[in-house]
């Protein structure tokens, strides 16, 4: 797809991996709507990049509809959708002090990183359906952040690894689904990337975190997720497929 002049929605695209998909988004021509919880972030990226800002609760569908209905009215019908919101957190099945896991622990990181990321696609596949197709009868593509704890979880993270794997688990038939329609579906699962979250730590652990990666021997770069993500919409022929972006990382048990 030829992305100058489409419109593009970017979930969690306030900070971190979805901010920077969406400033080289933008780079590339495309008209962004930023949908996040972070309304202020949202509207201080929006004015950079000259995008529009709209908040957005990814598990609730009305919430979902009116950001999808703004991002039509400021920019037109969306033909690119990357989902880089998401949530985190760690507990064992059963702690140190032999009490289970509570279940809203689990659920609430499967409602947000998987079932969230499923309302967003649906609702904005089915918008895709409607528009007339491109060159190559594509009408859209939509891309995934998954991890490489989809495969090499590590303790602690049987919650986020069960809602990551469940997004690599679910591309090929989401892009079979979309496929006669000309709709594209791609997932990245990065390795440790160099986000908010990890600028918190102190800098020993970052080096200490990056001494695991076998070349480049350092924390990814958000830019270059986003580099991964403009090329995914770019080449029409990368669907069905989830991407490892991890420096041949592979996640030891702890």
């Amino acid at each position: 797809m030829d992305i100058q002049g489409q419109s593009a929605l970017v979930t969690g695209g306030a900070s971190g991996l979805g901010a920077e998909t969406v400033r080289q988004l933008a780079a590339a021509g495309a008209k962004v709507a930023i949908l996040d919880l972070n309304e202020q972030a949202a509207q201080e990226l929006a004015k950079e990049v000259g995008g529009v800002a709209l908040v957005c609760d990814i598990t609730n569908t009305d919430s979902v509809e009116k950001a999808l209905d703004a991002a039509a009215q400021a920019h037109g019908p969306a033909r690119i959708l990357v989902n880089c919101a998401g949530i985190g957190g760690a507990k064992r099945l059963v702690g140190k002090d032999g009490s289970a896991m509570p279940l809203e622990h689990f659920s609430r990181i499967i409602d947000v990183n998987l079932i969230g990321t499923f309302n967003v696609m649906r609702l904005a596949a089915a918008r895709m359906l409607a528009l007339d197709p491109l060159d190559e009868g594509e009408r859209g593509v939509i891309i995934c952040t998954s991890s490489v704890a989809a495969y090499d979880g590590q303790i602690g993270q049987a919650a986020y690894s069960a809602s990551k794997g469940a997004l690599a688990s679910m591309t090929l038939p989401l892009a079979r689904d979309l496929a006669q329609f000309g709709v594209r579906v791609m997932t990245i699962a990065p390795g440790l990337f160099l986000t908010p979250l990890l600028y918190q730590l102190p800098e020993e652990v970052q080096q200490s975190l990056a001494s695991t990666i076998p070349f480049p021997k350092r924390l990814g770069k958000p830019s270059e997720f986003a580099q991964l993500a403009v090329h995914i919409v770019s080449n029409l022929s990368l669907n069905g497929e989830v991407i490892r972006l991890d420096g041949a990382l592979r996640l030891p048990p702890r």
